[in-house]
């Protein structure tokens, strides 16, 4: 969807013993010799392991956008990626949703899409945003048990683009064939690396290097479309569009004993508090409201925390009696943390009193810890209030509406071997002052600079929930403003915002003018095609 852990991973349903039938002695079955290929592979464990033979198992589809129907091809499938040696490496799986065109149009857009984690399957997008269908979920409380509701998505984006929905290597069915065991592909550089082939050998075999290319992803999604924008026109692949959901484009700024972290939150924690009636003089509007705390966070406050220990105790006072106006927390509360708030305290705190917690995905959704006395929460009550629906549905359309065939089980997320620290974080970006980029964090909004410049032509969108605490918004506005960009270039970088969470799509109140944004950009991005 990630870079957090969003969801327990499928376990596989254990089989019942059947019983023993009294009937007549089955013939006898001659053993093989002791060291024979035949008693070896008796010997081995029966392991569902994905094929070096590209799949493709189509279907047929309609949905009805803006009163017009559009008959479709949706295919589930594989590619398999190989090294600069021509081995296979690696089994990619996808779903790609091909509008049909009259014979002779021109070609019609084709859009990657993917999640992030890192280690979350493509199943968010897939199931809950711009594809034709989506399962049906509840306004900021928890999804009701099975029977999911899958229905057409008339605010899909097929009208504009084909859109192809990717797992990341190890997650969904997607996996390392050949020699390959997984890990190396768990890193920014790898991953990056490793779509581009994917995404390479989609256009080879599915003759779509004609069309106009657009890369959408969610999440640390954002951080690879960044990498891999570049990395694409590296190998030739021009590219139109880059829709950048929910945003994380530098991990640099989030080491422990750096301040912007705590700036960047800050207007989020604004229109969480502001959601949730925490504001004494509560404005009628988000905006302007966030666009003052926006300046605040970014002069007084970035001021007041640059001083460190030099700030007095009458400068932390009014920082401290300022921000409780902007937050909802108690001015005693901000003194005694050093008006710095950690993530998982605020949302702890700002309902204490209730005994409730807000979510990280989406604050707007409330959850119930077993005491009131703990640092953070016990759980994020966006992820435990949908993911059971969005499993449910993944399973019963792929599995059972498409009727797709696979030994594999779909992985929602494989951050049992991709989280906890396992993944390689370190990225090499381009250019750079000095003739050349070290090894350090990823910050891809340096690639996305670098795609820019040498493409002058490629639009960026970004959209943001006003309600996500996993990757605020205010961070993505700052990550895309140090890109030093040439002032020609900015007209091609939009921003837009929602009064939704990290899933924007998840809130139905906001999903036509999400619609409305994409298509707009979408139009831009293929004036002259």
């Amino acid at each position: 969807m990630r870079a957090y852990p969003l969801i327990a991973a499928l376990g596989l349903a254990a089989l019942a013993a059947q019983p023993v039938l009294a009937q007549e002695k089955p013939p006898a079955v001659e053993a093989p010799a002791k060291g024979s290929e035949k008693a070896a592979k008796a010997d081995a464990p029966d392991l569902a392991q994905a094929s070096a033979e590209e799949d493709a198992q189509p279907r047929r589809g309609s949905v009805t956008v803006g009163g017009k129907v559009i008959g479709y091809t949706v295919t589930p499938g594989t590619v398999v990626i190989r090294n600069d040696d021509g081995e296979a490496v690696a089994s990619m799986f996808y779903v790609a949703y091909v509008a049909d065109r009259p014979k002779g149009s021109a070609p019609r857009p084709v859009t990657f899409t993917y999640n992030g984690g890192p280690g979350s399957s493509s199943m968010w997008l897939h199931m809950g945003s711009i594809g034709p269908v989506h399962v049906e979920t509840p306004l900021v409380e928890v999804a009701a048990p099975a029977p999911y509701k899958i229905t057409e998505n008339h605010e899909t984006m097929l009208d504009k683009t084909d859109i192809v929905f990717i797992d990341a290597i190890g997650t969904g069915l997607s996996r390392p064939i050949g020699k390959s065991k997984g890990p190396e592909f768990y890193g920014v550089d790898q991953d990056i690396d490793a779509f581009a082939r994917g995404v390479m050998r989609y256009l080879t075999i599915n003759d779509r290097w004609d069309s106009p290319k657009f890369l959408f992803g969610e999440s640390y999604g954002t951080l690879r479309s960044a990498g891999l924008v570049h990395a694409l026109q590296e190998r030739g692949v021009q590219v139109n569009g880059v829709v950048l959901l929910s945003s994380i484009l530098n991990y640099g700024i989030r080491q422990p004993g750096f301040d912007q972290i705590f700036v960047t939150y800050l207007p989020s924690y604004a229109a969480t508090a502001w959601y949730h009636n925490r504001l004494q003089n509560r404005p009628a509007a988000l905006e302007p409201f966030l666009t003052e705390v926006r300046e605040w966070a970014r002069g007084p406050y970035a001021t007041a925390m640059a001083k460190g220990s030099d700030l007095s105790d009458a400068e932390r006072s009014a920082i401290a009696k300022q921000m409780s106006a902007y937050t909802g927390l108690s001015e005693k509360f901000l003194l005694s943390v050093d008006l710095r708030v950690e993530l998982g305290r605020f949302r702890k705190e700002l309902l204490r009193d209730q005994s409730r917690t807000v979510g990280r995905l989406d604050s707007r959704f409330k959850g119930i810890d077993v005491d009131d006395g703990g640092d953070g929460p016990e759980f994020d009550a966006t992820d435990t209030s949908i993911s059971g629906a969005y499993i449910g549905a993944l399973n019963k359309y792929l599995f059972g509406t498409l009727g797709y065939k696979t030994k594999l089980s779909y992985r929602p997320n494989y951050y049992a071997q991709i989280g906890g620290g396992k993944w390689d974080q370190k990225h090499r970006a381009p250019g750079g002052r000095g003739g050349g980029a070290q090894m350090a964090l990823a910050d891809t909004a340096l690639d996305l600079s670098m795609a820019m410049r040498q493409n002058p032509k490629l639009k960026v969108l970004s959209q943001n929930g006003y309600y996500d605490m996993a990757t605020p918004f205010f961070g993505a506005e700052y990550d895309l403003k140090h890109m030093q960009i040439d002032p020609s270039l900015q007209k091609n970088l939009t921003y837009k915002y929602y009064e939704s969470g990290h899933m924007v799509y998840i809130n139905p109140a906001v999903t036509t003018q999400f619609k409305k944004d994409l298509d707009a950009f979408y139009d831009s991005a293929t004036q002259g095609n």
